[in-house]
């Protein structure tokens, strides 16, 4: 008879690390992660595994390396206008002008209905 109560028991345990793991995830990016975005590159996008808080909700863009300048140092690209989708997954930065060629991180930090802010960083060139 124990055999119910035993099946119930690791069907919950089952459960639990899907829960624990609901945090809101970046699940794509344009330009995605370690691609070579073409020359004229005036958005970025970043889409979310859920609604995130909008207030609690950000996301830097930093040139790293530049062609024909190994020590170059970083540097934020502040030019640029975010805005999310009508559902709240999708975050665009659009840009004033086109990225010039070089490496870049964007840097996010997201939080979404769980309250539990997640971070991460996409890293892409442009050609």
């Amino acid at each position: 008879m124990r055999t119910p109560a035993l099946i119930a028991a690791l069907a919950l345990a089952a459960l639990t690390p899907a829960a624990l793991s609901a945090h809101v995830q970046l699940t794509a990016s344009t330009p995605a992660a370690g691609a070579a975005a073409a020359k004229g590159t005036k958005t970025v996008t970043l889409t979310f595994s859920q609604s995130v808080d909008k207030a609690k909700t950000s996301a830097a863009i930093i040139m790293t390396a530049m062609p024909g300048m190994p020590n170059h140092g970083e540097m934020p690209i502040r030019n640029f206008t975010p805005a999310f989708s009508a559902d709240g997954k999708t975050l665009t930065l659009s840009l004033a002008k086109p990225l010039p060629a070089g490496t870049y991180e964007v840097r996010w930090k997201a939080t979404a209905s769980d309250g539990h802010p997640m971070a991460g960083t996409v890293k892409f060139d442009v050609k």
